[in-house]
C-alpha cells in the first residue's frame, strides 16, 4: 500500500532529507520522484520490487486511463513484489483478485554508470501473468542493462469495452505507456540510460510491443523494440489450436469489442459502466478470458497493427523479431482431450479448416512426411500462425527500420511444465525464456552447452539493447540459435512461407467472417 503522506511539513522535510543523505551512502536506496525505495543488493545486482507506477485503478478508476500514484514520505520498502493483477489461476498457482496492481520491478547491475535499459512485458495471452514472474539477476549481471518488468491490467479489467467507454479494449496497453513513462523519468536514479530504453517483450508481451510501435500514445517512449513470438500479424485458423477454435487476429476491430462488452453488461445486469464498477472482482472473474484481444479503431491503436505496418505507420525503431522453430507443439500435444493430436483427429481438422484447400496443405504437412499426425499439425500451426506472420511483420518494418531475425531452436530446453510430455515439444513457445530469466522462482537445469547459448543470447540482445545491432546482418538474414550451432537458417524455406504466401488469399480470415473476426482485411 501507498505509505500516507506526513501532515506535519518539517518532519516531512527531515525525513526526505534523512532519505536523500542515505541514499548517497546505501545502495539499496534509490529515490524516485514519487518517493525513495529500499531494495535489495545481492551479489552484482540491485533488486527494486512493488514500486507504484501508477494509482490502483479501483472503484472509479476501474476502465480508466492509469493516473500518477501518490506521491509518499520516508523510505518505502521495495523487497517484495506488488500483487499480480487480477487473474484466474494459471501462470500464477492461487491466480490473483487485486485490482491494486500497476506496480514494476527494477533489477540492475551493482556498477556504476547509465545502462542500456530492457522494459520486459510480460505474456499470458493478455489474460495472466506477471512482472514478477520474471527473475532478470541473470540478464541484467551478465548482460549489464537494467531490467524492469511490468505488470499490466489482463482480461476483462485490460481490454473490456462498450460503446461509448473511453479508452475501451485498450486499458491494459495504457498501462504499459504509463509504466514506459515512469521509465523515462526515474530510470537514470537506478544507473539507466533514460534515453536508451528497449521496449521487449514475449507472446502477448510481444504482441504487446508491435501495439506500441503502432501507437501514437507511445511516440518518444521507446529507442528499440523486441518481439519475441509474436507480431502485429498473429492470426490463427479454425481449429488451430484446439478443436472449434474460430479463426481470428490478435486485434479486434473496436466495435466488435464494443458489441460483446454489452452482451456481458446484460449477462451480469446492468445497463450502464457505473453498474459494472460496482461489481466485485469474483463476478467479473467468469469473463476474464472474453477480453483478450486489444482494440483497434481506437486512441490507442487508430488502425489494425499489421496495415499500419505495411503502410509505414510505425515508429522508426530498431527492431529485434523471432519466433522458436517449434511454437505450436505444447498446444497440440494436448489436443485430444490431454493427449496428442490422433490421425483421425488430424484428418477431420484438416478438412473442416481447409476445406476444398485440404490436400494441397496435407501434401506440405503430411503425417508421414513429420513423423506422426501430431507433429504436422504442429508444423502447420507454428508456420500459419507464428513463424510466418512473424516474417511477415518483419519484412514489413524491414522496409523503413532495421530490423534482426532470430529463430531459437534448442531441440531440448528446460521443460517450462513438471508434468511430463506425452509428446516431444522441442523448441515450443516460451522455451527461450529460460535463457533470459529464472521462472516462477525456479533457476533452468542447463547443459553446458545450454548455458554457452544462453550467455551467448544474452550478450547478444544486450548488445541491441546498448547499440541496437545484437551483432548479425539485418534484413533477409535470420540467426539460429541451438546449443551446438549459432548461424543462419531460412526460416521461410524452413516454415513453408512462400507456400501461405501464394496462397495468402486463400488462407486469410474471410471478410464475410462472423463479426467476431472481422478483421479479414490484416492479410494474414
Amino acid at each position: 500500500m501507498v505509505e500516507r503522506r506526513w501532515l506535519v511539513p518539517f518532519v516531512a522535510a527531515a525525513l526526505v532529507a534523512g532519505a536523500t543523505t542515505a541514499a548517497a551512502a546505501d545502495e539499496s536506496v534509490v529515490r524516485t520522484g514519487d518517493g525513495a525505495v529500499r531494495g535489495e543488493v545481492s551479489g552484482h545486482t540491485r533488486v527494486f520490487e512493488g514500486i507504484p507506477y501508477a494509482a490502483p485503478p479501483v472503484g472509479e478508476g476501474r476502465w480508466r486511463d492509469p493516473r500518477p500514484p501518490r506521491r509518499w514520505d520516508g523510505v518505502r520498502d521495495a523487497t517484495a513484489p506488488g500483487p499480480a493483477c487480477a487473474q484466474l489461476p494459471g501462470e500464477l498457482p492461487t491466480g490473483s483478485d487485486s485490482e491494486d496492481c500497476l506496480y514494476l520491478n527494477v533489477t540492475t547491475p551493482s556498477q556504476a554508470g547509465r545502462k542500456p535499459v530492457v522494459v520486459w512485458v510480460h505474456g499470458g495471452g493478455f489474460f495472466m501473468g506477471a512482472g514478477s514472474n520474471y527473475d532478470a539477476r541473470r540478464f541484467a549481471e551478465r548482460g549489464d542493462v537494467v531490467v524492469v518488468t511490468v505488470n499490466y491490467r489482463l482480461g476483462v479489467f485490460g481490454f473490456f469495452g462498450l460503446p461509448g467507454l473511453a479508452g475501451s479494449g485498450t486499458f491494459g496497453l495504457r498501462d504499459q505507456q504509463a509504466a514506459l513513462r515512469w521509465v523515462r523519468g526515474n530510470i537514470a536514479a537506478f544507473g539507466g540510460d533514460p534515453r536508451n530504453v528497449t521496449l521487449a517483450g514475449q507472446s502477448a508481451g510481444a504482441m504487446s510491443v508491435c501495439a506500441q510501435l503502432t501507437s501514437p500514445g507511445a511516440a518518444g517512449l521507446f529507442d528499440k523494440a523486441v518481439l519475441q513470438s509474436g507480431s502485429c500479424e498473429t492470426g490463427w485458423l479454425d481449429n488451430f489450436e484446439y478443436r472449434h477454435e474460430r479463426e481470428a487476429t490478435i486485434f479486434q476491430p473496436l466495435d466488435v469489442v464494443a458489441a460483446h462488452g454489452t452482451e456481458v453488461a446484460h449477462e451480469l445486469g446492468c445497463a450502464d459502466v457505473a453498474c459494472l464498477r460496482g461489481k466485485p472482482v469474483g463476478e467479473l472473474m467468469s469473463q476474464q478470458q472474453a477480453f483478450v484481444q486489444p482494440a483497434y479503431g481506437t486512441a490507442v491503436l487508430p488502425s489494425y497493427p499489421g496495415d499500419a505496418v505495411r503502410k509505414g505507420r510505425f515508429h522508426r525503431v530498431p527492431v529485434l523479431s523471432g519466433t522458436t522453430r517449434d511454437e505450436a507443439r505444447p498446444w497440440i500435444a494436448a489436443y485430444d482431450n490431454g493427449a496428442p493430436m490422433s490421425a483421425s483427429t488430424f484428418e477431420t481438422v484438416l478438412g473442416e479448416t481447409f476445406g476444398a484447400r485440404a490436400e494441397a496443405v496435407r501434401a506440405v504437412y503430411s503425417p508421414e512426411r513429420y513423423g506422426s499426425a501430431a507433429l504436422a499439425w504442429a508444423a502447420l500451426v507454428t508456420d500459419r500462425m507464428w513463424s510466418c506472420t512473424q516474417n511477415s511483420t518483419a519484412r514489413g518494418l524491414a522496409a523503413r527500420t532495421e530490423v534482426y531475425g532470430y529463430e531459437f531452436a534448442d531441440p531440448a530446453p528446460p521443460k517450462l511444465s513438471p508434468v511430463p510430455p506425452r509428446m516431444d515439444l522441442g523448441a515450443q513457445h516460451a522455451s527461450e525464456l529460460w535463457d533470459f530469466f529464472d521462472l516462477g522462482g525456479r533457476a533452468p537445469k542447463f547443459t553446458e552447452a545450454q548455458q554457452r547459448l544462453s550467455d551467448r543470447m544474452i550478450h547478444d540482445w544486450s548488445a541491441f539493447a546498448a547499440t541496437g545491432d545484437p551483432g548479425w546482418p539485418r534484413s533477409g538474414y535470420v540467426q539460429s540459435f541451438a546449443p551446438d550451432r549459432v548461424g543462419p537458417v531460412d526460416l521461410a524455406a524452413e516454415h513453408h512461407c512462400g507456400f501461405w504466401d501464394q496462397g495468402r488469399r486463400s488462407w486469410t480470415i474471410s471478410d464475410a467472417a462472423s463479426s467476431r473476426t472481422s478483421a479479414g482485411s490484416a492479410g494474414l
